[in-house]
């Protein structure tokens, strides 16, 4: 097991491992949306995973619990010239599986997150949220987080 980023409670956020792969594939099938876009062969989230691993700008985190992941996210810093050349942190992928949910695992993860970015120097964390996940949406606004941009996606 890879370091400990931090123990929320018993549970401890790590860098993800390769061999987290298919746990964490799991998460993201694991919903409405995520069934009709994940897929089952792990070779695409191999290199996906390589690349971001690869990348310091990015940290894949999962959520262990006594060696079951309970928990995933990315991480992105971005650099970038507005706001007089602000860090942003991009929150994305935030999974928390349906066994673990309503024992306040999410927040604290998120919580870690905006600690995170604010030690890395970045001036905000954003993230984005599908429409069609109405809990979702409320969940991150019982945490602070505001609809304060309309989030857009060209599918190519």
């Amino acid at each position: 097991m890879t370091a400990p980023l931090a123990d929320l409670g018993g549970v401890v956020l790590r860098r993800m491992t390769a061999a987290d792969l298919p746990a964490v594939v799991a998460l993201l099938a694991d919903d409405p949306l995520g069934a009709g876009r994940e897929g089952t062969d792990l070779a695409p989230y191999g290199a996906a995973f390589a690349a971001v691993d690869a990348d310091p700008a990015h940290l894949l985190v999962v959520a262990d619990d006594g060696g079951d992941v309970v928990g995933t996210l990315q991480l992105s810093f971005l650099p970038g010239l507005s706001r007089g050349g602000a860090l942003r942190a991009q929150v994305e992928g935030v999974r928390v599986s349906a066994a673990a949910r309503g024992r306040g695992l999410g927040a604290a993860m998120l919580g870690w997150v905006a600690e995170e970015a604010r030690r890395r120097g970045a001036v905000f964390v954003q993230l984005t949220t599908d429409t069609r996940r109405p809990d979702a949406r409320r969940f991150y606004e019982r945490l602070g987080y505001v609809a304060s941009h309309v989030g857009m996606k060209l599918g190519l």
